[in-house]
């Protein structure tokens, strides 16, 4: 990635890219070097800072270029020049010629050539775009042909134009619930972190409240609308009115169906409740002492996003560095050739697996901090900020661990992405055999990358835990989850489907206020694009506060395994685990003894992976 980036800089890549250059292979602000066979080239530019187009509303939208001469002007126009003269006159004025080298102002007006040679009238007022030294139209009528191609489009479709329409109007309410579910998001960490103990019971109970009214509401607005009569709706908005019904009626029979799916999931994992309680109260007191925990998503994105705008700019360095070469029209375009051609391919692969490495940096920065935390019996002699000591040993020693843990991520996940690719381009073309076979090879590849996804976690668990590498701890951490099968299903599943509910209570609370809101607004758009996104942005915050969470329960579960096993509280094996999960323990045991033969199956699943120090 480092040489891509050099390669594309050192070709001078990144003052084309800045700065700009003219049809010709100059680059504006700077003297040239002279190119062979190809005129007007080796200028000097110095006091040409900015790149204008004779027509810059001619575009190629399948190629995505300007179809236009491009030169290097002292300044752009700033208001629009109606004629020769015009131009003329702001050239003689400002220093700034804008029709070709070969014409001097002063034949502006007399040449036959000046037709052909200055730019199209009349010239639009334009102003350069900042950092990039382009002169652009500063009236997007401009750009015509494109306003009509997409009014075009749009136009031809009416759904589509209703759905826009509807986000435009309720603009400001989306804005409004986007914000609401950020808040809701901040409260629930809030509730966490404060009130472990009782949280499942909340959540549950305001889940069921929060289906039961979502689901009344539907249905009641669904009967309400359908009685309303219809000679009080204007014709015109008769069609948008009997699209909302007909929403309302699959938004109620969907509602219903999850509410319904929803209690008989919550009836099955009842009996393991206790378990998830003491598992959240512990994790709840993480993050009393590493509140800092709380931030780590924002640090994450704020790495993502620096590494794609990075990621983005030698891309754009890429489009413009290589060989001056002409083209048909006898103008210069910059190509790559030979092998350094397909440099492109492994910079979308350093995409992949970068974005990967720095997720696996996240996770194992927070494992290593929970970590430090379980292991340390008094939590007074925590160091003073554990997520930092964390990083430092991510540093100095396990940046090999994540870069080989999201290599492997990153080899099952490009072949996916090809197989996608290949469907969708032979989408309606190939047999209904090769079509399965392709969509089981995307599925297979998708259930492999989730399930390596896991096992990278607590690899990376089991590395900060024994400071082992990554083949060595992935060993362990499976050995670990296979032994405790039972028990991974047990905390991990009712642990993360708790956090679940978390998020599907943030969305069905953003969306049904959402419902309410536009069904007050009483104006006459459709809502399903609306709702879509308020619905989406709210999972996604809820998503990016409650992964947090859900990654500190995995390591204190897979901390637990490892310390049940090599130790059974006996002196000299004193368990690390919190007095709660002790608690735990202790209950458990008592359940065992008083279940008797009948509750062998439950008993199983509730045992606390204290029979495996004996063997340890």
């Amino acid at each position: 990635m480092g040489f891509i980036c050099g390669f594309s800089v050192a070709t001078g890549a990144a003052a084309r890219l800045v700065s700009g250059y003219d049809s010709y292979g100059n680059i504006c602000g700077q003297k040239n070097a002279k190119l062979e066979a190809v005129p007007n080239s080796g200028m000097d530019h110095t006091h040409r800072k900015y790149v204008f187009f004779l027509d810059p509303c001619n575009l190629d939208l399948i190629n995505r270029k300007i179809k236009s001469v491009a030169l290097c002007v002292a300044a752009c126009p700033r208001q629009e020049l109606k004629t020769l003269s015009d131009v003329q006159k702001f050239a003689e004025t400002n220093g700034s010629a804008l029709c070709t080298y070969d014409l001097k102002p002063s034949e502006y007006t007399t040449s036959s050539k000046a037709s052909a040679l200055c730019p199209k009238l009349p010239v639009p007022a334009s102003a350069p775009i900042p950092f990039f030294h382009r002169c652009a139209p500063v009236n997007i009528s401009c750009y015509a042909k494109f306003a009509e191609a997409l009014i075009t489009f749009v136009s031809d479709n009416s759904v589509l134009h209703r759905l826009i329409s509807g986000v435009m109007t309720s603009k400001e309410i989306i804005l409004g619930l986007c914000l609401l579910s950020l808040v809701l998001s901040m409260i629930l960490m809030v509730i966490i972190r404060y009130i472990s103990r009782v949280l499942v019971w909340i959540v549950t109970i305001l889940v069921i409240l929060g289906s039961l009214g979502g689901t009344g509401v539907l249905w009641w607005l669904y009967a309400k609308q359908r009685r309303s009569p219809k000679e009080a709706v204007l014709p015109e908005q008769l069609q948008i009115a009997e699209d909302n019904l007909r929403a309302l009626l699959i938004y109620a029979v969907s509602a219903t169906v999850f509410t319904v799916i929803l209690f008989l999931i919550m009836l099955v994992m009842r009996k393991r409740v206790a378990l998830t309680i003491a598992l959240f109260h512990v994790a709840g007191k993480v993050f009393i002492h590493l509140p800092l925990l709380v931030f780590q998503p924002f640090w994450t994105f704020f790495a993502l996003v620096l590494f794609w705008v990075y990621w983005i700019m030698t891309l754009l360095f890429l489009g413009t560095t290589g060989s001056a070469v002409q083209n048909d029209q006898g103008f210069v375009e910059f190509r790559v050739s030979g092998p350094l051609q397909y440099m492109w391919w492994y910079h979308v692969v350093g995409l992949i697996w970068i974005s990967e490495f720095i997720l696996a940096c996240q996770q194992m920065t927070v494992a290593g901090a929970v970590v430090t935390y379980y292991f340390t019996r008094d939590k007074r002699n925590l160091p003073f900020t554990p997520i930092l000591a964390s990083v430092n040993r991510l540093i100095r020693y396990h940046l090999g661990t994540v870069a080989k843990g999201s290599f492997i991520i990153t080899l099952v996940k490009i072949p996916r992405m090809i197989l996608m690719y290949i469907h969708s381009q032979l989408k309606g073309k190939e047999n209904a055999c090769a079509r399965c076979v392709l969509k089981s090879c995307i599925c297979c590849l998708w259930c492999l990358e989730k399930c390596l996804n896991y096992l990278n976690q607590n690899a990376y668990t089991a590395t900060a835990i024994n400071s082992t590498n990554f083949c060595t701890s992935a060993k362990d951490a499976f050995v670990i989850l296979v032994e405790n099968a039972l028990r991974v299903a047990a905390i991990n599943t009712v642990g993360d489907f708790m956090l679940f509910l978390g998020k599907v209570l943030i969305v069905c609370s953003t969306g049904l206020a959402g419902i309410m809101l536009l069904n007050y607004q009483q104006d006459y758009t459709v809502w399903v694009l609306p709702l879509i996104i308020v619905c989406l942005f709210a999972f996604l915050v809820a998503h990016c506060f409650l992964s947090i969470y859900e990654m500190v329960v995995d390591v204190l579960f897979l901390c637990f395994a490892i310390d049940t096993k090599y130790n059974d509280g006996s002196p000299g094996r004193e368990f690390y685990m919190d007095k709660v999960l002790m608690e735990f323990v202790e209950n458990s045991r008592k359940a065992m003894k008083e279940a008797g033969k009948g509750g062998v199956a439950d008993a199983r699943e509730l045992k606390p992976m204290a029979s495996g120090a004996s063997s340890a």
